[in-house]
């Protein structure tokens, strides 16, 4: 996802080192972006990876079809979860 596209109305504000600093400012500069494109389009592709197991799986035919049987199944039952939930809590 570029981010040459999108709209921008929102800010990001962040502090570094000058060697971080340096550092981004020559990717950027190798990558032909300004430090702000190049930190964006590196945030959300780290983004991307960090929640694409959290979005989205793929199973094949046997697995998907083990998967339903276990969302089928019946939940057995906990007398102890059953108690701990049915008690009042402590509040802070």
């Amino acid at each position: 996802m570029s981010t040459l596209n999108l709209s921008k109305s929102e800010r990001i504000d962040l502090r570094t080192n000058s060697s971080v600093k340096q550092l981004l400012q020559e990717a950027a500069r190798v990558c032909h972006k300004n430090v702000s494109e190049f930190l964006l389009d590196a945030g959300v592709a780290a983004a991307n990876h960090a929640l694409a197991d959290r979005r989205q799986f793929v199973l094949d035919d046997a697995q998907w079809q083990a998967f339903q049987q276990a969302l089928d199944r019946p939940v057995p039952a906990k007398p102890r979860l059953k108690k701990l939930l049915s008690e009042p809590g402590t509040l802070d």
